[in-house]
């Protein structure tokens, strides 16, 4: 038997909503799985050469996890990961693998099962959230446990993501936060959190540039990304309501109103011109989350 997976690429934070929002986006990661002898791990496109494709790469140890937790033996797996999502961008492709290995099991596991553990093995819950189960998400840590609710987005917001060519470390990304933070600081992204969520559930783009704004890591991680600001001005000059650092970055997630053509090619013009280069695309908001059938003949070769 074989198990197709599809888990979608996410945007976490979206600026005030640090370890708290995720948001699922149309772009995908697909891990085919069966049962073998040992452990083999092809992978295509995103990654290849590069990633570990024994063991040790992240969607079998998320496999060997999962059959551990369903109390199950584990035989050894073939594993073919065909990777749209390009790593160390921001785009959770780390929460992908986890959640996609997880996810390949099959039923044995049910999604709160899945949440733990993913969330356990990426140290925070909020893109696996959104990997897991679609659309916006709003996670919470409650000791091994982990709450998620997935929440109605108004489709008239587009999303345009600048994917820059340089990578980036989640581990140096965090090291540059404060271990503490002042009060005003606090009670600024709480306000504009609250606000976040209000104005997409209504579609109300108008409130996104006062909605998505940030005190918390935005301003600290600038440090790595210098060219940061310029983007963003480049991104509202050109019609975006919003634009915001993609997780730990680099890539910048802005929302639109039927702009996003013109959005993207500010946002590359604006990167270009201080000597980086990326691409930037709209992005549809994705509202299943990952997903997975059974085939009876595999694709996958030894």
């Amino acid at each position: 038997m074989v198990i197709e997976v599809r888990v979608p690429a996410t945007s976490a934070n979206l600026g005030p909503g640090f370890d708290v929002l995720g948001l699922a986006l149309g772009l995908y990661n697909e891990v085919v799985f069966q049962e073998a002898e040992g452990v083999t791990v092809t992978i295509e496109g995103e990654g290849a050469g590069r990633l570990d494709t024994g063991a040790d790469n992240v969607v079998a140890r998320a496999v060997r996890i999962a059959y551990e937790a369903a109390g199950c033996r584990f035989p050894g797996a073939a594993i073919r990961c065909v990777n749209h999502i390009p790593p160390a961008r921001g785009l959770g492709s780390s929460a992908a693998a986890w959640v996609g290995g997880l996810v390949a099991l099959g039923s044995p596991l049910d999604r709160e099962a899945i949440l733990a553990l993913a969330s356990r093995a990426e140290g925070h819950p909020d893109n696996v959230a959104a990997a897991l189960l679609g659309g916006l998400t709003v996670s919470c840590a409650v000791g091994d446990q982990v709450t998620a609710v997935s929440l109605p987005i108004s489709p008239q917001i587009e999303w345009v993501v600048l994917v820059p060519e340089a990578e980036s470390s989640t581990k140096e990304a965090r090291a540059v936060l404060a271990s503490t933070v002042p009060r005003a600081d606090a009670v600024f992204n709480l306000q504009r959190l609250g606000l976040l969520l209000a104005s997409l559930a209504q579609g109300r783009a108008d409130l996104l540039r006062v909605a998505m704004d940030d005190r918390l890591h935005q301003p600290q991680r600038q440090v790595l990304f210098p060219w940061m600001e310029s983007v963003r001005r480049a991104a509202l000059d050109a019609g975006a309501f919003g634009c915001v650092l993609s997780g730990a970055g680099p890539s910048l997630l802005a929302g639109v109103l039927g702009q996003g053509d013109a959005v993207a090619h500010a946002m590359e013009g604006a990167l270009e011109a201080v000597g980086l280069k990326g691409r930037a695309v709209s992005l549809a908001v994705d509202t299943l989350g990952a997903s997975w059938n059974r085939r009876r003949q595999a694709p996958v070769d030894g």
